[in-house]
């Protein structure tokens, strides 16, 4: 391995997710393995302009593998989006003798770390992180297997409701432009109908989807909404909808929100954040710059950031089928 990058610099970006932690920690610790330093940012790109850095070895990334969040902070940098902002973090990045970058986060951070590498020729390596599983060239993003899970558990609540009192309840799950959550946690959760930007189901369908539920002796039903879906405007405004239309449902709404986010990272996440974090790490030291570490086939792979940013995350269209099949 080379050995011209001495201190790596990492920071997390965006929206957090489960996993993070446990990336992070494992970004320190192959540091430490391969002999060279490591230096945590906090707050994103806001802390590489402030200068907020911390020196982190093996023991300040202890008991992290299992938390939520980041002990990194994540913040959006509107300064760092100007040439003078990544002025700032570029001397501030040279002033404490790092080499390279990790940048754990979406596609807004990873356009980021872009920039900043064509700029001023700095390594950077991308590890994903977001729970909407919406990134090319990885078949999961860090934080998603743990939101699907949490989906599923409040989901499973609501429907002990719903079946109390022969109710539809209409849950909305986060996916502004990607349907991963709602069709995948529908589908293990049982929902009647599922409802994702990439496929426009239709009001006329849906009412008569419902219709057919009732009729075949369907006492309550359960429909996961992706938050970007185009049916309607937003979810009370289909709720409105079926109250006007098909009066003998009692409608509620469940927005999961937030929730959606926290909680301990499941084991899959975990150790997908240990092997990426290697990958990113052993990745730097070989020279390379300018890729995503993710996971294909099982297997940790390397993509162009631009093609990662640029690239469109695809839905499974033999999901779509089994999601079908099971509303039936």
């Amino acid at each position: 391995m080379q050995k011209n990058i001495k201190k790596i610099g990492v920071l997390t970006s965006g929206g957090d997710s489960p996993g993070m932690n446990a990336a992070i920690r494992s970004v320190v610790r192959t540091c430490a393995y391969h002999g060279i330093e490591c230096v945590g940012i906090y707050r994103g790109y806001q802390g590489l302009i402030e200068g907020d850095f911390k020196e982190m070895g093996p023991r300040s990334v202890n008991n992290i593998v299992n938390k939520g969040g980041t002990i990194l902070k994540s913040a959006r940098s509107a300064e760092f989006r100007t040439a003078e902002g990544r002025k700032k973090a570029y001397d501030n990045v040279v002033k404490a003798g790092m080499d390279a970058l990790v940048v754990i986060g979406g596609d807004g951070s990873f356009t980021g770390g872009l920039v900043f590498n064509s700029e001023y020729n700095f390594p950077v390596m991308g590890i994903p992180g977001t729970i909407d599983n919406d990134i090319f060239g990885t078949s999961h993003t860090l934080g998603y297997d743990t939101a699907l899970n949490t989906v599923v558990d409040c989901i499973d609540k609501i429907r002990d409701t719903a079946s109390s009192h022969n109710r539809l309840f209409f849950v909305e799950v986060m996916g502004r432009d990607a349907g991963h959550i709602a069709l995948n946690a529908g589908i293990g959760a049982g929902a009647e109908e599922i409802l994702i930007p990439e496929e426009n189901l239709g009001l006329d369908r849906l009412l008569e989807s419902l219709k057919k539920s009732k009729a075949s002796g369907k006492s309550s039903s359960i429909v996961v909404i992706a938050e970007g879906d185009k049916i309607g405007k937003n979810v009370f405004e289909l709720k409105d909808y079926v109250d006007a239309n098909l009066p003998e449902y009692d409608v509620r709404v469940s927005v999961l929100g937030h929730m959606q986010r926290g909680g301990a990272p499941s084991c899959f996440d975990r150790v997908l954040a240990s092997r990426l974090g290697v990958k990113a790490v052993e990745s730097l030291l070989e020279g390379k710059s300018n890729l995503m570490v993710g996971l294909l086939e099982d297997k940790v792979t390397l993509t162009p950031l631009e093609q990662a940013i640029k690239g469109k995350s695809e839905i499974d269209r033999d999901l779509l089928r089994v999601s079908d099949i099971m509303t039936t």
